[in-house]
């Protein structure tokens, strides 16, 4: 499961307009990290039909990728994630899901009809994720791809849900990390040298103000991993710059 592309889409004008604060990202990052993954894409994006279908249709020529989309599946004309996720991944028109249509009705009675009842109108073949606030459910397609509501209340313990089912534990990526009392220009050549299967990254900053840097090497690979960090130590210890290992 390494390879797995994890994309988050947060859909909701009011993030964007600041109206409200996004509670979503951190909440996916660190519920993924407890799982062995990292998120691939991030990105929040306005209630816009063709900007929320090409965002879908991007992660649909993705034949690694895993969705989790934040918002639009109410009822409200601004709620257009159902239709389109019916568009881009099944290609065909939103059905009623009867079981969901069965909740709606039990829940509000005639005050379902004309308008709560279209949000049993689904994509074919989805799953239902089971809302704990009021029973109004998100849904799932094949197993990868998982809706959800706007509310954090609502859409969080969804998430969960999704994760502990369908998505298994990864193997653990381990991480090292040291600050340097040196700009990154000095790390440039050893980072060229990175394994295939290393990562890593640089995070220049100011201290005092001089310039400092951390640098982060993660792999999968413990072994391999710790043998790519012994190379940047070797050369703060031979170069005589000072650093702390994090």
């Amino acid at each position: 499961m390494q390879d797995v592309h994890l994309y988050v889409i947060i859909i909701g004008s009011e993030i964007l307009n600041g109206r409200r604060k996004d509670k979503h990202a951190d909440f996916i990052t660190r519920t993924l990290s407890e799982r062995g993954y990292v998120p691939y894409c991030i990105e929040i994006i306005t209630d816009d039909q063709a900007l929320i279908k090409s965002s879908f249709k991007r992660v649909l020529d993705d034949d690694s990728a895993i969705l989790f989309s934040f918002g639009g599946i109410g009822s409200t004309p601004d709620d257009l994630t159902r239709a389109i996720a019916a568009e881009v991944f099944t290609s065909k028109e939103v059905v009623r899901h009867k079981t969901f249509e069965k909740d709606i009705i039990e829940r509000f009675g005639e005050s379902a009809f004309p308008n709560r009842i279209e949000m049993a109108d689904l994509p074919e073949g989805a799953g239902l994720l089971k809302n704990p606030v009021n029973n109004m459910s998100g849904f799932y397609l094949q197993e990868r791809y998982f809706f959800v509501p706007g509310f954090p209340e609502m859409a969080h313990p969804m998430v969960n849900e999704a994760i502990e089912r369908f998505l298994p534990q990864n193997d653990i990526q381990h991480r090292k990390s040291f600050l340097a009392r040196c700009s990154e220009e000095r790390f440039i050549a050893l980072m060229k040298q990175a394994p295939n299967n290393v990562e890593c990254s640089s995070l220049p900053m100011f201290v005092d103000e001089k310039a400092n840097v951390e640098i982060s090497v993660a792999s999968y690979d413990a072994q391999a991993g710790d043998a790519y960090f012994s190379l940047f130590i070797d050369f703060l210890e031979t170069n005589h710059i000072d650093y702390e290992v994090k």
